[in-house]
C-alpha cells in the first residue's frame, strides 16, 4: 500500500509517480509533498530526487489545480498541469505533468468532447 503524508520522502511515492509517468506515455512527471522536495521523472527514469518547482509549490500552498506555462524553473515556457493531493481538506502533496507536446496533450480533452460528425 502506498501511503503519502505531507512529510513523506520521495521513496514513499516514487512508484506512484512512475506509474503516472508511464500511464501518460512517458510525459515528464514531477511530484513533491508539502514538507519535502520530491521527484522529477523523464524518459522512464528518475532525473532528480530533490526536486521542486514553483507551480508544484503554488498548487500545494493554494490547494488548487493549476494549468499554466511556468516563467521560471526546469520547465520554463512549457505547459504544465499540476494537481494537489488533498487529505482532510489540506494539500499534502502535488503531482505535475509537463506537456512536452506543446499543447496537444492538453487539447485532447477538448477533442474528446467533440460530437462526431454525421
Amino acid at each position: 500500500m502506498i501511503k503519502i503524508d505531507k512529510d513523506s520522502p520521495p521513496e514513499d511515492y516514487l512508484a506512484l509517480a512512475m506509474a503516472i509517468h508511464e500511464l501518460l506515455n512517458r510525459l515528464p512527471v514531477t511530484m513533491r509533498t508539502k514538507e519535502r522536495r520530491g521527484v522529477r521523472i523523464e524518459g522512464g527514469r528518475v532525473i532528480d530526487c530533490d526536486y521542486t518547482g514553483p507551480i508544484l509549490e503554488e498548487a500545494i500552498k493554494d490547494c488548487k489545480v493549476i494549468k499554466t506555462i511556468p516563467k521560471e524553473g526546469a520547465y520554463k515556457g512549457i505547459p504544465v498541469l499540476v494537481v494537489p493531493v488533498v487529505k482532510d481538506g489540506e494539500a499534502i502533496a502535488a503531482v505535475g505533468v509537463v506537456d512536452t507536446t506543446m499543447g496537444i496533450f492538453s487539447d485532447l480533452e477538448t477533442i474528446c468532447r467533440r460530437k462526431p460528425s454525421p
